[in-house]
């Protein structure tokens, strides 16, 4: 028996959570479903699933097996594309995980872009500012802004993220324009939750650190957005991406100060599991936001 064929039926099996409703969907008998299990686990020498007489649960070894099964099916299914024994157009549906703030100012044009080039993929989008787990949770890519640390996923740089401080012309009027890290109050920081662009020579990102750790600041989020809005207000200081802050501060809503202070440029990553070979729809599309985003990106021109 083709072992291809044993994974494919056993990767439905452990989806499917039984062998009945695998068979239905296999359009073929249960006790060939039965049978090819039995076999598979002759060959591999372990036990892949514990049965009852109302259900089955895969065993450690086959939650092992799964993962290497499912690799295995992906890599010989984009294989099979590369080589054009399959049609060769980007189809199929996309899990990508993105930022929020980046997302809804930037993100939901682009996709209407992407989509229209390439109609036959689907994209699932999964807004979080959170560091997902791209493989447990089950996306083909994630996008993240800032310093990556090293992993075992592959990481392809988008485009460059500057930073700016900044603050409301109404705020500096009251409280003046700092001229030094050491001139800022702490206790106006507006200060972002997720903190992804740490810099430990940033003479700003020392201070701002070492008060915060000091004074509580007047406000913590967990969304760029707000935080810059509350800045417009003349309620504080706020260390954002530009692509966040660009607007206001082409407006005048906001001031860039301390600038011969800002943390170097951080980066937009689309991060992927390095064991998958890049499918059609996953490298189209992280090729398609290169161009789109360009570098430096549209926001700081």
């Amino acid at each position: 028996m083709d072992k291809l064929e044993l994974l494919k039926t056993f990767v439905v099996v452990a989806t499917e959570g039984s062998f009945t409703n695998a068979a239905a969907r296999l359009n073929t008998s249960n006790q060939l479903v039965s049978k090819y299990i039995a076999q598979l686990e002759k060959q591999l020498d372990v036990r892949l699933f514990n049965r009852t007489t109302r259900k089955i649960r895969l065993t450690e070894a086959g939650h092992q097996c799964l993962q290497h099964a499912r690799h295995i099916l992906e890599s010989v299914n984009d294989m099979e594309g590369q080589l054009g024994l399959l049609n060769t157009q980007a189809k199929g549906v996309l899990h990508v995980s993105a930022p929020v703030s980046f997302s809804t100012l930037h993100l939901s044009s682009c996709l209407g872009e992407f989509q229209n080039k390439h109609p036959q993929v689907s994209v699932n989008l999964q807004l979080n500012d959170r560091k997902v787990d791209v493989v447990d949770e089950g996306f083909d890519v994630a996008l993240r802004a800032g310093q990556l640390a090293s992993s075992s996923l592959v990481a392809i740089k988008i485009t460059t993220i500057k930073l700016a401080l900044c603050a409301s012309p109404s705020y500096l009027a009251k409280f003046g324009t700092p001229k030094h890290p050491n001139e800022l109050h702490p206790e106006h920081y507006l200060e972002y939750a997720y903190v992804n662009y740490d810099n430990e020579k940033s003479q700003l990102i020392q201070a701002l650190k070492s008060n915060s750790q000091k004074v509580t600041p007047r406000l913590t989020a967990n969304n760029g957005e707000v935080l810059a809005d509350v800045a417009k207000h003349g309620e504080g200081y706020v260390l954002q991406p530009t692509f966040i802050a660009s607007q206001a501060l082409k407006s005048g809503e906001l001031i860039s100060i301390l600038e011969d202070y800002i943390p170097e440029p951080i980066a937009l990553y689309a991060v992927y599991p390095h064991r998958k070979l890049v499918s059609n729809k996953l490298r189209v599309f992280i090729e398609f936001l290169k161009e789109y985003f360009d570098d430096p990106p549209y926001w700081d021109k």
